[in-house]
C-alpha cells in the first residue's frame, strides 16, 4: 500500500511541474515577455519611410514628384502659342509712297547745285533736285540773274525736249549754261559771284515760287554777252550735248 501511494505521489509532482511549466510559457506571452525580447523584435521591425522636406510634400499627402515643380516643362508639339506671344514673322512696313497732283519746280521744293566744267569748256551744269513729296514738273528753261544782271541769258531753241521734264520726290533735272564763247570772241567780259534762278510756270513767260540761289566758286565764273542756257533736260547727257 505505501507504494502505491509513493508512486501515486511522484506522479502528481510531476503533473504539478508539467502545469506549472506552461504557466511560465503563457507569462513569457504577455507584454511583459515582448519588452524582454524587443531587441529580437526590432531586427524585423521595417525601415521608416524616407522623410520628404515640408515645402515639397504635397499638400493631399500623396507622394512627392521626384523632379522640381519649377522645372521647365516641355511643350508639345502640336500646342499653340499664348495670345500674347510678340509675333515672330510680321510682314515689313512699308515705305509710304508719294501720291498727289504733280505741282511745278521752284525753290521751296527743290534744291539747286551749280557746278562750273572743265568739259565742254566755259560750261556750267545746274541740277535741280525734287525735295518735296509730290512731283513736279520743270517747264522751259531756267532764267538766270547773274549779279546784278537786268535781263536773262537766251535759251538754246535746238536743245528743247519732247516733253516737259518730270521729277518725283528726290530725282534730279539738269540744264547746262555756256558761259563765255570758247574762242574768246565774246564781248563785255566779267566775272559774277552770286548766282540766282527762276522757275517758269507752263506758259514759259513768267516766273513761279521763289528763285534758287545756288554757291559759285569763291573767284567767280566769267562770263559774257554769248551767255546762253538749254531747256531742262530729263538726263545730265542730253544736257551736255550742248
Amino acid at each position: 500500500m505505501s507504494a502505491n501511494r509513493t508512486s501515486r505521489t511522484r506522479l502528481a509532482r510531476a503533473a504539478a511541474t508539467v502545469v506549472l511549466s506552461a504557466l511560465s510559457l503563457t507569462a513569457c506571452n504577455d507584454g511583459a515577455g515582448v519588452n524582454d525580447e524587443g531587441s529580437v523584435g526590432s531586427s524585423t521591425a521595417a525601415p521608416p519611410s524616407e522623410s520628404v522636406p515640408a515645402s515639397e510634400a504635397p499638400a493631399d499627402g500623396s507622394p512627392a514628384s521626384s523632379s522640381s515643380s519649377s522645372a521647365a516643362q516641355p511643350v508639345p508639339a502640336g500646342s499653340k502659342p499664348a495670345a500674347n506671344a510678340p509675333a515672330t514673322n510680321a510682314p515689313a512696313t512699308k515705305a509710304p509712297v508719294s501720291s498727289g497732283k504733280p505741282v511745278t519746280c521752284e525753290g521751296s521744293n527743290t534744291k539747286t547745285v551749280a557746278a562750273p566744267l572743265n568739259r565742254p569748256v566755259n560750261h556750267m551744269l545746274l541740277t535741280v533736285t525734287n525735295t518735296g513729296s509730290k512731283p513736279c514738273y520743270l517747264h522751259t528753261y531756267p532764267a538766270l540773274r547773274f549779279g546784278e544782271a537786268q535781263a536773262v541769258p537766251p535759251v538754246l531753241k535746238d536743245s528743247k525736249p519732247q516733253a516737259v521734264v518730270t521729277l518725283s520726290p528726290g530725282e534730279s533735272g539738269y540744264a547746262a549754261v555756256n558761259l563765255s564763247a570758247a574762242d574768246g570772241s565774246g564781248s563785255h567780259g566779267r566775272t559774277e559771284k552770286s548766282l540766282t534762278v527762276y522757275f517758269h510756270g507752263p506758259s514759259g513767260n513768267e516766273s513761279v515760287g521763289a528763285g534758287a540761289h545756288p554757291s559759285l566758286p569763291a573767284t567767280g565764273v566769267y562770263i559774257d554777252d554769248s551767255l546762253n542756257v538749254t531747256y531742262w533736260q530729263q538726263s545730265m547727257d542730253d544736257a551736255l550735248t550742248w
